[in-house]
């Protein structure tokens, strides 16, 4: 029997899906796609026939209905999440209702958007003495958040984070971030549709970054990068010091 073959879309740049799940992708004659959250170019990549679904309009069991008829009727289906699926992708709820069913699955990773908006931004999260640690995390909303994991709590770190689906309330991060022990001046960028043709990057710090956010018009679909691997202060690493031996370069 067939397999439903998760893929993770990439950020939004169509060319930054994986060759892996482009072929998935080429392939399938029955594709559920993450609505507005995915490029629509990506769907270019899929065959003449190929079955189109837009999740967006579907809840949980008209998406798993679709999967089950598509591999009774042996084709191949791919569902195609978002950046990539282990973040934020709400996987595992779908592959329950599969174990379920005694569906098959397999996974194909794809590029996040917090791995994308960095290298719009040029930057790397780890910056040797200033940062080493990266904290992806999100705002409750109506999805509640643990209360060990609040903001505060990870703010106290002053480590590299990223904030996924929570610049609609950008002030309220704010504050949050700063009770939490970010000063005031701290670095932050605002990523909108990181790697999508309308990219939109506003940079400033935790003092001006809700207003040039409101400024610039941005509600949704943003991720919030903070913490001092934005700023100017960096050091080398010893990966390519001359002084520095290791078991390749003596």
């Amino acid at each position: 029997m067939n397999k439903v073959h998760f893929v993770g879309a990439g950020p939004g740049d169509k060319e930054l899906i994986t060759l892996k799940g482009y072929k998935l992708l080429s392939d399938a004659d029955v594709v559920i796609y993450a609505g507005s959250l995915v490029n629509p170019e990506l769907l270019e990549y899929c065959k003449e026939g190929c079955e189109i679904h837009n999740s967006a309009h579907m809840d949980l069991q008209e998406i798993i209905e679709v999967m089950e008829k598509g591999i009774k009727e042996n084709k191949s289906v791919v569902r195609l999440q978002t950046g990539d699926f282990s973040i934020y992708g709400s996987i595992r709820e779908q592959v329950e209702d599969l174990h379920k069913l005694e569906i098959g699955y397999d996974c194909t990773p794809g590029v996040s958007s917090f791995l994308g908006a960095a290298s719009s931004l040029g930057v790397e999260y780890t910056v040797p003495e200033i940062s080493q640690s990266v904290i992806i995390t999100r705002m409750e909303g109506r999805t509640p958040v643990p209360s060990k994991e609040s903001i505060e709590s990870y703010a106290a770190h002053q480590t590299s984070m990223a904030i996924f689906l929570s610049v609609q309330d950008i002030q309220k991060v704010v504050e949050r971030l700063n009770e939490g022990g970010y000063p005031m001046n701290t670095p932050i960028a605002v990523v909108y549709k990181a790697t999508w043709a309308d990219e939109k990057i506003v940079k400033g710090t935790l003092e001006d970054i809700a207003v040039k956010v409101k400024e610039n018009g941005i509600t949704k679909t943003a991720l919030i990068l903070v913490g001092q691997f934005l700023g100017k202060e960096y050091n080398n690493s010893k990966l390519y010091d001359k002084d520095f031996k290791h078991e390749y370069r003596s």
